[in-house]
């Protein structure tokens, strides 16, 4: 597991590293601009020449050092900078007088003639930008991206992108690699941001773990030594040890969202997978997946009742799978959220049925795990799509903490969002998963992670992350176009 920051986080982590534990700025600087500095070395090879752009920041201050350094490892280097110096941070200043005595060339951008350099070190702005880019400092930026550079090396952050949520505030610098100090920035963790950011480099700048550990809840994401927190596999045991998984959905012509959901469920480990679905559908699903147990229903005809028994019954519901937007989808998910007393992932079309019928979510309980992707969470939210998108992380806290539950905000980076703060940036999976069908694998996986005992926060979560390792393995095995969701389940 590793730890993923704001930028306004990493500012108070900086404070507190000079302010109160002592480390001088310029320490923490000088480790910063070496790390920077080897990449751009390894890049530009041998006396490659290499141009730093420079804001009137420290971002910037570690341009001008990295270039220093640079220059002693044999590179032909020149800084460009925007803005008066005379405006800058002290450590701005000291960095530019250094470069000064030893003769490295200075200049402002509109004074300078652009030419092809082998590495472009973007140092204009770090983890405080949050309004867009314009005038002057648009201007530079548009200027930087039209530079023939072989290589681009940001400084902790490409220029433009927001730290806090990966936004593209105006005009940005595409990077090759960039090299952050500390921690992984939530923005470069996080769409468009990290589509910006190319391979990244997390280098120790000598920040002490207390500083961090101050924050209280950070955001995380797994990797591959997190799989240990899946449930154990004990060899005394039965069905019944995994757990019970109820599959709600499937209306006619549509039994292959259920069928996917089971699948992950029993791939995921679960002991028992029942499905819950109209009586066309029985030949279909039973023919595709005999280990299911189906309970079919005539239309018109779902009792109470037996919904009420099955639900008892489950270690876990997921409820919404290809069940329709009619009425008999939105009582069917009255039914099973007012009757569950064990997990429930709603889903899909159980989703819509709350979007449709704000009175629902007063089922809402603290065992309620959602799924949606942004164009369903727009729904939910009765907000423009874009809204969500501009802000994944802070749309699924907060729909999170306002009704208790956890919120799985489906993306290209997908983010978890528990009822108690924590957030959660995926960071694996691929484009190949980018078909039908790959939402209903998911809402299987974290049901049977559900009903093998998980907590909903942690299910959701590790859930997410499986999910996407059986995407990048189908993938392999496949090639990037060819997956399709039953390869998601069959590579879990």
């Amino acid at each position: 597991m590793r730890y993923l920051v704001r930028g306004t986080q990493m500012k108070e982590i900086d404070r507190y590293t000079i302010e109160e534990i002592g480390i001088p700025s310029l320490v923490l600087m000088e480790r910063a601009a070496l790390a920077v500095a080897h990449e751009a070395h390894l890049a530009a090879g041998p006396y490659g020449r290499i141009l730093a752009a420079a804001g009137l920041g420290n971002n910037g201050a570690d341009a001008v050092a990295a270039a220093r350094m640079l220059k002693e490892m044999g590179h032909p280097v020149s800084v460009i900078l925007v803005g008066d110096p005379g405006r800058g941070t002290p450590e701005l200043k000291l960095q530019l007088s250094i470069a000064e005595k030893l003769d490295i060339p200075v200049e402002t951008f509109r004074d300078f003639i652009p030419g092809p350099c082998q590495v472009l070190v973007d140092g204009v702005f770090g983890v405080g930008l949050n309004r867009p880019v314009t005038g002057v400092y648009g201007d530079f930026l548009r200027f930087l991206g039209e530079i023939q550079a072989d290589t681009v090396v940001a400084v902790d952050v490409p220029s433009g992108v927001s730290s806090e949520t990966g936004a593209i505030l105006g005009p940005a610098l595409r990077a090759d690699v960039t090299v952050t100090f500390g921690y992984e920035k939530l923005g470069t963790a996080l769409y468009p941001g990290k589509d910006y950011r190319g391979r990244l480099v997390v280098a120790d700048a000598g920040f002490p773990a207390e500083a961090a550990s101050r924050l209280g809840d950070l955001a995380f994401t797994y990797e591959k030594e997190d799989l240990s927190r899946l449930p154990a596999r004990p060899a005394y045991s039965n069905k019944g040890t995994f757990g019970k998984v109820l599959i709600a959905g499937g209306r006619k012509n549509m039994a292959g969202a259920a069928y996917l959901a089971a699948l992950a469920a029993y791939r995921t480990g679960a002991g028992l997978v029942k499905i819950l679905t109209p009586e066309p559908n029985r030949e279909i699903l039973q023919t595709l997946l005999p280990e299911a147990v189906l309970v079919p229903w005539e239309e018109g005809n779902l009792r109470e009742e037996v919904v009420e028994q099955l639900c008892r019954e489950a270690s876990s519901v997921v409820l919404g799978p290809g069940l329709g937007q009619d009425e008999m989808a939105r009582d069917l998910v009255r039914m099973v959220l007012s009757s569950a007393c064990s997990p429930v992932v709603l889903d899909a079309d159980g989703l819509n049925a709350v979007a449709a019928c704000g009175d629902l979510t007063r089922y809402y309980t603290e065992n309620i795990v959602i799924t949606p992707h942004v164009l369903e969470m727009a729904r939910l939210l009765g907000a423009p799509a874009g809204e969500v998108q501009r802000d994944l992380a802070g749309t699924a806290l907060d729909y999170a903490g306002r009704f208790g539950i956890t919120c799985v905000l489906k993306d290209a980076a997908t983010v978890v969002a528990g009822r108690d703060g924590s957030l959660y940036v995926n960071s694996s999976g691929c484009s190949a998963m980018a078909k039908g069908g790959s939402g209903d694998v998911l809402a299987g996986v974290i049901g049977s992670l559900l009903a093998q005992g998980m907590e909903e926060e942690q299910a959701a979560a590790l859930g997410v992350y499986l999910h996407g390792l059986a995407g990048e393995r189908a993938a392999e095995a496949l090639g990037c176009r060819a997956v399709l969701a039953r390869d998601l389940a069959n590579h879990l």
